[in-house]
């Protein structure tokens, strides 16, 4: 057993030392502590919103405090929700936190997530992403199977004054297991329909009393929910692999430092898009002809030190990513030869980011950063018009550089006690360049059609300022004012020059909100009301000929809503907890043409509710060869949608039912699940392209069973 340990860990380490060397990344883990009998004990609480753990303290990315202790909104799941709700991937949170929309579609080149109306299909996404403090600017890595998680937090609403770059919309804020506070190994085995396979293994260890390591390894593989008609075979089958390393040093009670490593590789057949027929509310049978896919490489590695001393704390993160991934599309979606489109990329970032703050214990609490960043994307793109019998190579080169400074000051006790304000303000300067090469292909060879190189400079001061008032430990009342700002940049799909480019977009984020606890802890509630008010929203279009999408200006939008959040254990064995988002998102002001005006139309890919309803029951039975049964059971709903800028196709509210049930003895446990076990039929995505309009279906019915073992 232990022979085979060691040739495992030679292994793993073998195959991520090369992007340790690399690159470094650092990671702000404030007091996270688990044991494996505390993952696999009865599930007390589920935190939304303003809950607090009682065994797993989780704690902001940049400050000493509880989320429930913060003037924001914000959503927190801890590992135990992870694993009892089978939460795999970001886009299951979706209609679980208030107000969050990450539509389960196509490949995983393009993973849109939306906060409150805001995001981004295309380019850049508009809500930030860290994992162990790493920022993850593309699209292309958001979307990823959990490996180890220990926590997600979700904070909605702009955060770019502490935060970072292009979060309009809010963060995602995923940190993964510690090994200096998780030690045990793990092995578990899933099946289910539809070909669905997964194996994961996971070993945690302090090496001394200071030093740990923890590694992980996992397999994915779906044979796939949908079959294309033309070839008999499925549309949307995959398989993947993931690794982790991760190293904890607390040198002494001042110094610590982190180091960590994350492999992910996925390969996945063509995209389940059909015809859709708006007036029916129909999908067509899947019937193209010429085989699609999508295959990724994504490696994140990085480093960091943190000193907490009496009077200042620093932390310092350098943080590193490469992505590699290749894309082939039978982009007509139909049997005719028309279309093909065969799409490489390679992605590098660096970046380094470093915060002091006041240690002391005093009403004047005081942070200050820093944030530098470069990235390259190299992409080539090529069309082939089959029935034309002629394609059009593209090249881009996008490199980007960028730097930010940023403070924040909070007064409490001020005039009275409990009273608190806190005012901060970032500037960001950003450069993004591209260099275009376009070619067409014919029998006659091939020539030059474009060649230029373009740049743009952009620069903004995000402030931010919030009122707050504790009025007992538990419960808050505040009020802020917080100004969003997005980069502009350069479109990969144009037909003329001028559609190139794009232009930032700015807002301002106006929000009063309430955090309450009451009957002991046991009732917990949270509400929000929000306003944006933002300009030159960035849009996904079509481009003129129809064959590919870009982004655009709009002129002025707005939204506005509310999210509630409620949990309540009233005994020991039950929790209970409901979470509901509205969002009225429009434009404001927003002519598309000098004949064609949009203004008073819902902004598109925009749910109008989101609900979700869960309840974990958990009692111990010494009986029947088990120690303990948990139950667990969830219903989320996602409001209308609206698929386009002209309110012309849309989704009305449906709703699933989830629900597993746990057996445990020991370190053993055996689960069954089963998703969307209402068997509701929606539509998961719809475009246009051609002039047509394609649409996919939400994932059907799936059970299957998870055995485990902890040791």
């Amino acid at each position: 057993m232990h022979a085979r340990f060691i040739r495992f860990f030679v292994g793993i380490v073998t195959l991520l030392l090369p992007s340790i060397a690399y690159s470094y990344t650092f990671l702000t883990t404030d007091a996270i502590s688990i044991n494996r009998s505390e993952e696999e004990g009865l599930p007390e609480e589920i935190i939304t919103d303003s809950v607090c753990l009682k065994e797993v303290v989780v704690q902001s990315f940049k400050e000493n405090k509880q989320l429930n202790c913060l003037p924001i909104a914000a959503s927190s799941y801890g590992i135990k929700t992870i694993k009892q709700y089978k939460i795999e991937s970001i886009k299951e949170f979706s209609a679980l936190v208030p107000n969050l929309f990450a539509p389960d579609y196509g490949s995983k080149l393009t993973s849109p997530v939306y906060i409150r109306g805001i995001g981004s299909k295309i380019n850049a996404p508009a809500v930030g992403l860290y994992i162990d403090g790493v920022p993850y600017f593309e699209k292309a890595a958001f979307d990823f199977d959990f490996n180890e998680i220990a926590s997600v937090e979700v904070l909605r609403g702009p955060q770019g004054t502490l935060y970072g770059r292009n979060t309009m919309g809010g963060i995602i804020n995923v940190t993964t297991k510690s090994p200096l506070h998780y030690q045990g190994n793990a092995v578990s085995l899933s099946l289910g329909n539809y070909g669905q396979q997964a194996a994961h293994l996971s070993s945690y260890k302090k090496l001394t009393n200071d030093f740990a390591i923890g590694i992980s390894a996992d397999y994915h593989r779906l044979g796939g929910y949908f079959t294309n008609e033309t070839t008999q075979e499925k549309a949307d089958a995959q398989k993947g692999a993931a690794a982790k390393i991760k190293l904890e040093w607390q040198i002494n009670p001042q110094w610590s430092m982190q180091l960590s490593n994350f492999f992910d590789y996925n390969d996945q057949d063509g995209y389940p898009y059909a015809t859709y027929d708006a007036e029916k509310e129909e999908i067509a049978p899947i019937t193209y002809n010429y085989p699609s896919g999508y295959r990724r490489l994504m490696n994140t590695t990085g480093w960091s030190i943190d000193y907490k001393g009496e009077k200042v704390a620093f932390h310092n993160q350098v943080s590193a990513q490469f992505i590699r991934d290749k894309q082939w599309i039978d982009q007509d979606f139909s049997e005719a030869d028309k279309y093909l489109v065969t799409q490489q990329s390679k992605q590098r970032m660096l970046s380094n980011e470093f915060t002091l703050k006041s240690t002391t214990p005093t009403n004047y609490q005081w942070l200050v950063g820093s944030f530098l960043f470069w990235q390259q994307v190299d992409k080539d793109v090529h069309l082939h018009m089959l029935d034309k019998n002629m394609s059009t190579p593209k090249n881009y080169k996008t490199p980007a550089y960028g730097f930010a400074v940023y403070h924040q000051s909070t007064w409490n006790n001020l005039l009275i006690e409990g009273l608190s304000f806190t005012a901060g303000v970032r500037y960001d300067f950003e450069r993004n360049e591209q260099d275009y090469k376009a070619f067409v292909q014919t029998a006659n060879g091939i020539q030059n059609s474009s060649d230029w190189g373009k740049s743009n400079n952009f620069s903004q001061f995000t402030p931010k300022v919030s009122l707050h008032y504790n009025f007992s430990k538990q419960n808050l009342l505040y009020a802020s004012v917080t100004r969003g700002f997005k980069t502009g940049g350069f479109n990969t799909s144009f037909d003329t020059e001028e559609e190139s480019h794009f232009d930032p977009e700015y807002s301002w984020n106006y929000e009063v909100g309430a955090k309450i606890s009451a009957l002991e802890n046991k009732l917990k509630a949270s509400l929000a009301l929000f306003y944006i008010d933002w300009k030159d929203q960035q849009i996904y279009q079509l481009t003129s000929s129809g064959v590919g999408s870009m982004i655009r200006n709009a002129g002025e939008s707005v939204s506005k809503g509310v999210e509630m959040s409620l949990s309540y254990q009233p005994c020991k064995q039950l929790d209970i907890a409901v979470d509901y988002g509205y969002t009225k998102a429009t434009f404001k002001s927003y002519d598309k043409s000098d004949k064609l005006s949009y203004t008073g139309k819902y902004l598109p890919m925009v749910p109008e509710q989101t609900l979700s309803v869960r309840a974990i029951y958990s009692v111990a039975i010494p009986r029947w060869g088990i120690d303990r049964l948990t139950i667990s059971s969830g219903y989320t709903g996602i409001g209308r949608v609206y698929w386009n800028e002209k309110n012309a196709v849309k989704r009305p509210f449906y709703g699933t039912l989830d629900a597993q049930i746990c057996a445990s003895r020991g370190g053993f446990s055996l689960s069954l699940w089963g998703k969307n076990l209402t068997k509701t039929d929606y539509t998961a995505y719809y475009f246009e392209a051609f002039n047509k309009g394609f649409a996919q279906k939400g994932k059907p019915l799936t059970v299957g069973t998870t055995l485990a073992f902890s040791f």
